[in-house]
Formats: C-alpha cells, structure tokens, sequence
C-alpha cells in the first residue's frame, strides 16, 4: 500500500519526490519506494524528511517507532515544570512571543493575567502577525455554561465571564490587523494552553483551584514524540469548534 501521507506533504511542500531524493541525499528510487511500496525511511532520513515537510514523524510514519522510544522521545519533550503558573519565569513569556515565526495559539476561558503581566503583549501580537506569523486566540464565550461552571467551582460567580469581557478590550484592538484571529469556544477547559511554534506552556487546571495556583508543563515539540501533539491536536479541535469573535471584513 502506498504512503499517501507522504506523497501529500511532498505535494504540499511544493517538492516531487526527485527533489526529496536530492535534498535528504538518496536516490530517486529509494524515495520512491518510500512513498509507492511505504517502505520506512531510516531515523536519520525520517527526521530530514518531517524538518523538510514540516509534519511529524508520527503522522508520516505512524508505526515506525515503538511505543517504548515514543515514551522516551515524549518524556524528553518536557523541558521543565513550574508548581503554579506565577513560577513562569516573564522572560520566558517575552522570549516565546517575540521569537515566534510560524504561529501563535492561545487557549483559555479569560487569561487576563497574560496582557497584564506582559504590557507590550498586543503590539507584539500584531507586529509578530504582521510579520507573517499565524494568530489564533481562544476565549471562553462569557454566555455559556463551561464558563458559569468554571467560575462555580472556583467559588468566584459569574467573574470569569466579566474577565473575559475584559480581556476583550485588550484583543479588540488586534480585530483588523491580518492574520490574527479570535474564536468564542464553550467546551469544557481541561488545559490553558499558550503555543509559540514549537514549544509550548500548558497551565494544568485542577478542581477547586485557579489557573494560576495550578502546575504549568513547558514542552518542546521532538521528532518522533507525541506528547507536544497531544496538547496541539487538542487546541486543534477546540479551535474547530469554535466560532468566530469579530465579524469577517466587509468586501469593497
């Protein structure tokens, strides 16, 4: 059976699989058996071939490793973690947004720490989607019931539909600068999660507990882990879910 995962990132890269041949430095037979016969690639030619499609390795050969070097790779992918989310150092927030090339997620119900404690965060936001990185903001529709359940268990009331109505007057300003997008999600909020390319902050939430006294898992995406794609393909899904903040642009 042929790997059509494979034959669609090359497609996708703009690549055919002669050119793939060259840059990995093998010959075009042996790429194509790689896709015709889905013969797997050996680690070192795996992990050219994800840097060069920009997929994981996982997607485009899903059972080349074993579980057990899965397990490994994704215990490597957690570079520290924080016993509350104040513990995060501010420079690594500063480092994360302005180093960012490709995009940027923010999955929360409100997170109106994060323009407070970092005060250049919006026009950094539009200068790093201006330059042509991808912007997509999460917030916790203040009508739905996910949000009122939240603030419940916290034992705070309708608070966290006020503070994301507040932290709306922050990302407002973002609403007509391309690439930055803004969704209304009302799923229920195991994670915040904060994407800056490949790395990740992920804010754990636990029963009874703000956001903020609880544990915070900064994680950088490997070759071959799936740890960083667990909480990717979740802020994925969400995001499907969601529906957009700000009306689309007029045409004309």
């Amino acid at each position: 059976m042929a790997n059509g995962r494979l034959r669609e990132a090359i497609l996708n890269a703009g690549l055919t699989p002669l050119s793939l041949a060259e840059r990995v430095g093998v010959s075009p037979k042996t790429a194509e058996r790689w896709i015709t016969l889905n013969r797997v690639p050996y680690p070192r030619h795996r992990h050219a071939i994800a840097g060069l499609l920009k997929e994981r390795e996982s997607y485009l050969w899903p059972n080349a490793a074993s579980p057990e070097r899965v397990a490994r790779v994704a215990e490597s992918e957690v570079v520290h973690v924080y016993s509350r989310r104040s513990a995060v150092p501010y420079d690594l927030w500063r480092r994360l947004i302005e180093q960012s090339s490709e995009r940027i997620g923010i999955l929360v119900y409100a997170g109106l720490f994060l323009p407070e404690l970092v005060p250049t965060l919006i026009r950094d936001l539009q200068e790093r989607a201006l330059a042509g990185v991808d912007v997509r903001l999460l917030l916790g529709n203040p009508e739905s019931e996910a949000v009122a359940q939240r603030g419940a268990e916290e034992g705070i009331g309708d608070a966290i539909a006020g503070k994301v109505r507040n932290v709306m007057a922050f990302y407002n300003q973002l609403q007509d600068v391309p690439g930055v997008h803004a969704r209304f999600h009302s799923t229920t909020l195991y994670n915040s999660i904060y994407r800056f390319d490949n790395e990740m902050l992920v804010n754990t939430h636990a029963y009874g507990f703000p956001a903020a006294h609880a544990p915070v898992f900064h994680l950088r995406r490997l070759s071959g882990g799936d740890l960083f794609d667990t909480y990717a393909d979740s802020f994925d899904r969400v995001w499907s879910s969601a529906a957009p903040i700000w009306p689309p642009p007029v045409a004309g």
